[in-house]
């Protein structure tokens, strides 16, 4: 089973520097849909999403060498703030290429955490191709927000915690993007539970990885605008997250933006918690689909907490 041994390794790595988080059972959940829900909730993890796990197992695994050449990285927000934090940790420096979109409030966290921000381009392709640009050029080393196997392993960490806060698991829902989370999660799951069902869940509006995963090959697509900016934008065409997610994901699942915007608002008001649109869209997800897993143990990878206030208007009162 791909990456076993490399997400035992990287936990061993990384363990020291997580929050190991809470499987938190739903009662209004539980009882709305007939399954025993429980949230894995990696919105209450440092920086406030499950990237943490990635960025640390990649910067610890780099050498003094690598890291006196500096990091280059892209992101919409919560990779960035995780590469931020880890190069915190390993006493290192680099830079973080975001575009000209992203969340304001993720890029006053990546600031917080000590990074240097450099806004470029329209789209999360945009900022990842000058990134590559940059760290080609330099000597610097990239870090890829999913298309590595440290950052993969790392996220991985979240399935193996899982594994052992709910063995009997039987489904789990996880919002994708670049597809690193689910693949990590389903490789740790599947070689000790192969038949735990792995549902990849999406909006509507930014679903490349479901439609290249359908189509057998990686696709340009266009992404419209959504609530779920975390798992926003494009896959890179030699993504190793693309075979992963083909091979592992037994079910994929899309939901619209008035899908999220419930979704969300009814978290808040049930579980009185923040939670960020890319969380809510594994939450839709599950409720949409719900009827088949009654009886069943479900767990909701809630991915990430980091929702601005520009957001939350939008979700409690206009329209995107």
């Amino acid at each position: 089973m791909p990456f076993l041994e490399e997400i035992k390794d990287a936990y061993s790595r990384i363990e020291r520097h997580l929050r190991r988080t809470y499987l938190q059972h739903s009662l209004h959940y539980s009882s709305k849909t007939g399954a025993d829900v429980y949230f894995k909730c990696e919105h209450l993890q440092h920086t406030g999403s499950f990237k943490l796990r990635g960025a640390l197992n990649k910067i610890l695994s780099l050498s003094e060498e690598e890291l006196a050449r500096g990091v280059v990285t892209a992101s919409t927000g919560n990779h960035g703030a995780a590469v931020a934090y880890a190069l915190a940790i390993a006493g290192a420096s680099g830079s973080v290429y975001v575009p000209k979109e992203a969340s304001e409030s993720k890029i006053a966290n990546i600031r917080r955490l000590g990074a240097e921000i450099e806004m470029f381009g329209d789209d999360s392709n945009d900022s990842e191709m000058k990134a590559r640009q940059v760290a080609g050029e330099s000597g610097a080393v990239y870090v890829s927000p999913y298309n590595d196997p440290f950052v993969v392993a790392g996220q991985g960490t979240v399935g193996l915690e899982i594994s052992e806060q709910l063995p009997d698991v039987d489904a789990v829902f996880v919002s994708v993007g670049g597809g690193g989370l689910i693949s990590g999660i389903a490789g740790y799951l599947k070689a000790f539970k192969p038949d735990v069902m792995m549902v990849g869940c999406s909006p509507a509006n930014s679903k490349v990885m479901l439609e290249s995963v359908k189509a057998g090959k990686v696709l340009e697509l266009e992404s419209l605008p959504t609530l779920s900016d975390g798992t926003a934008g494009g896959v890179d065409p030699d993504s190793i997250t693309f075979g992963l997610c083909s091979d592992l994901v037994d079910e994929w699942v899309t939901v619209s933006e008035a899908e999220i915007r419930e979704s969300l608002i009814e978290f808040i008001d049930a579980e009185h918690q923040l939670i960020e649109g890319s969380a809510a869209v594994a939450i839709a997800s599950m409720l949409k689909t719900a009827e088949s897993f009654r009886g069943k143990n479900i767990a909701v990878v809630l991915c990430g907490g980091n929702i601005g206030t520009t957001a939350m208007r939008s979700v409690l009162g206009d329209p995107l």
